[in-house]
């Protein structure tokens, strides 16, 4: 995980996001929602696979958030199935293809 280049609010993954990788992932996701304000960004242009409890830990943070969203970056395709078939009603993640 590193941080947006481009100065926005929010983290890069790259690899797969699975059992493997899931205590820095959800750490990472921690730290955004530390440092969220309004709105968060998630870029996965460099991720190749994310498992359910990856979207999970999403959702989760999303959801705990006072506040305003995250948005979601180029997601690998499994990522909007997951949200839309267990959060179909989650307005607080957008998801930019």
């Amino acid at each position: 995980m590193s941080p947006l280049p481009d100065g926005r609010s929010g983290i890069r993954a790259r690899g797969e996001i699975s059992a493997l990788t899931r205590s820095s992932w959800e750490q990472a996701l921690a730290e955004l929602a530390r440092r969220h304000a309004g709105v968060s960004y998630v870029e996965l242009s460099d991720v190749a696979f994310v498992d359910v409890a990856g979207v999970t830990a999403l959702a989760v943070t999303a959801m705990n958030l006072r506040d305003g969203r995250v948005v979601v970056e180029h997601p690998p395709p499994q990522v909007p199935r997951v949200l839309e078939l267990f959060w179909p009603d989650l307005d607080r993640i957008e998801v930019a293809l």
